[in-house]
């Protein structure tokens, strides 16, 4: 029976056919149940230590089973649906791992030092239009505890912007029909990250949300110098509900000027587009939202400067996607002994993730799209007998009700 898992894996190489297989089997019983617990979302005992003799691939004497073996065949499935898209955003972010109270080895602190659990960075491709493409790259990690003079040991955590970037460019180099974005909030705004953009040719262009008033070369502050100049246009949107905070509309006015920002050595400098939205008329009692933006595009227009500003709320995405996998899937229920096993699951659970927050979105977006684009045909009559009623083999149900069933 053909299913979205076996779709999406279908170029798995585990070294092993059974392992394969495994690793379908498991995605189609972790999206069924995403809530579930392992034995939960297992049919019975005997595929319950099935699953777990999977994960124990992490610890292979010989050749243990990483975590990009399991994304590899959904990178390319990814990239297959990437190529349909004049433009594809791909939004990069970090989110903590809680594992505190489990006896998982490996772990080490979070932002809260005596907290134990992991970080996890992935690259989130998606459309403008906000349709998840899937997932490219990932960063996953455990810090080393401080040493008694306060600092931590090991990699320099800022790299995974960076190398972030490469792998986007690495992924542009394979699309040339394809103009790929890479998008960020402040933690990226980082000079070496722009200067690697450059050194590689901007293969893909970047927008980053501004952390960092920097000095001109004039004296004078980026912020400052570009909210010195006219207003170059004006937009209104609906800003959807977030968690105690209802929709409402938002009207923001734009600067935007075209800067020579100072890059390393006396002279050298690097030009970037800032644009900074700055709302207006927000409602009493209510922070008015200001964005300020950093790009290696040239937007000379207001058209240009709004699609910029759609791209950033498009960031969105990988914020329902962190939700999704840590609610959704709740990830942070695992508990698999080592970090290497962790981070097994963890690939599995994203590419769950994924197809659980494209489900909801086309739903969403396109109600009347037929079922038979999202689901197999054997998945949309597993939905029980309600979800093809008063339907034919040629008219499968809409998406919008194959989704809630």
């Amino acid at each position: 029976m053909e299913t979205w898992a076996t779709v999406e894996f279908a170029n798995a190489a585990l070294g092993d056919g059974r392992l394969n297989k495994r690793l379908i089997k498991l995605a189609e019983r972790f999206a069924d149940k995403p809530t579930a617990s392992i034995p939960g979302a297992c049919a019975d005992w005997a595929e319950t230590r099935a699953a777990y003799r999977f994960f124990d691939q992490a610890c292979h004497q010989d050749k243990p089973l990483g975590w990009h073996d399991i994304l590899s065949p959904h990178i390319e499935a990814t990239e297959a649906r990437m190529r349909q898209h004049p433009v594809v955003l791909c939004l990069q972010d970090t989110t903590e791992l809680d594992y505190n109270g489990q006896k998982i080895g490996g772990l080490g602190p979070l932002s809260h030092e005596p907290q134990r659990g992991m970080y996890l960075h992935p690259t989130y491709a998606v459309s403008p239009q906000r349709e998840p493409l899937g997932i490219t790259d990932a960063w996953m990690w455990s810090r080393k505890p401080k040493d008694k003079d306060g600092h931590r040991p090991g990699v320099k955590e800022s790299l995974r912007w960076i190398e972030g970037y490469e792998r986007v460019a690495e992924t542009a180099a394979r699309m040339p029909d394809t103009r790929l974005v890479y998008v960020a909030d402040r933690e990226a705004d980082i000079l070496a990250l722009m200067q690697r953009a450059h050194a590689l040719g901007t293969p893909a262009d970047w927008l980053l949300r501004s952390q960092h008033n920097r000095t001109l070369p004039d004296g004078s502050k980026l912020w400052t110098e570009v909210k010195s100049g006219p207003v170059v246009g004006e937009i209104e949107f609906t800003l959807s509900r977030r968690k105690n905070k209802a929709a409402r509309t938002v009207r923001q006015q734009l600067y935007a000027r075209r800067i020579r920002l100072p890059a390393g050595d006396k002279g050298q400098y690097l030009e970037v587009t800032c644009l900074i939205a700055q709302e207006i008329d927000a409602p009493e009692g209510v922070k008015p939202i200001e964005w300020r933006l950093l790009s290696n595009r040239d937007a000379s227009d207001q058209e240009a400067l709004v699609e910029l500003i759609d791209w950033y709320r498009a960031r969105w995405e990988i914020e329902i996607f962190f939700d999704v996998l840590k609610n959704g899937c709740r990830v942070e229920s695992l508990q698999l002994g080592v970090q290497a096993k962790l981070e097994l699951a963890l690939a599995l659970y994203m590419v769950v993730a994924w197809r659980i927050g494209r489900l909801m979105r086309l739903g969403r977006t396109q109600p009347n799209m037929s079922s038979s684009e999202l689901f197999t045909e054997a998945e949309r009559s597993t939905g029980g007998a309600s979800a093809i009623k008063n339907t034919t083999a040629s008219t499968p149900p809409p998406a919008s009700e194959a989704r809630r069933l």
